[in-house]
C-alpha cells in the first residue's frame, strides 16, 4: 500500500480489524462505463482483502479482470476516494488462507465452500483518486 499523500485519517481507517463496508466503482468489461457496488474489506495481517458470499458470480470480478484499477471509496466516519488496483486471488492455497480469516470474520464455516466460490482479490492503494 502506497502511504504517501494519505491523510492518517485514511490510513487508521484502512488499518482497522474485522469487517468495513465501503463502495468501489469499476469500468464496465463490455460497456466501459463506471459500476459502483457496496463491498466489505477486511484488513488482515495488513494487507487489504476484499471478498463476498459465496453462492453467485460477481460482475466487480470480470471488471477487475478486464482492468484491475478501480477507485475504493471509504464511506464511513472517513471518507475518501481512492485509487487501488486488484490482485485477484486464484490460486486454492492462497485463497484457503485468507478465506480461512474472511470465515472468521463472518462467523462461517464452510471454508471449502468459500474457496471454491467466494470473490477474492487483494487491494494495492496507489494514493487519492483524482
Amino acid at each position: 500500500m502506497t502511504t504517501a499523500n494519505l491523510d492518517q485519517s485514511v490510513l487508521d481507517a484502512l488499518a482497522r480489524d474485522g469487517v468495513t463496508k465501503i463502495d468501489i466503482t469499476t469500468t464496465g468489461r463490455k460497456s466501459g462505463e463506471p459500476h459502483r457496488i457496496e463491498v466489505v474489506f477486511h484488513n488482515i495481517d495488513g494487507h487489504i482483502y476484499i471478498s463476498g458470499m459465496p453462492g453467485f458470480k460477481r460482475s466487480y470480478m470480470a471488471n477487475l479482470g478486464a482492468d484491475p484499477h478501480f477507485t475504493f471509496h471509504l464511506k464511513g466516519r472517513v471518507k475518501a476516494d481512492l485509487a487501488a488496483t486488484a490482485r485477484i486471488i486464484s490460486g486454492e492455497a492462497e485463497r484457503r488462507t485468507v478465506l480461512t480469516r474472511v470465515a472468521r470474520n463472518w462467523g462461517r464455516n464452510d471454508i471449502d465452500v468459500m474457496v471454491k466460490q467466494s470473490p477474492l482479490f487483494e487491494v494495492t492503494i496507489e494514493g487519492p483518486a483524482g
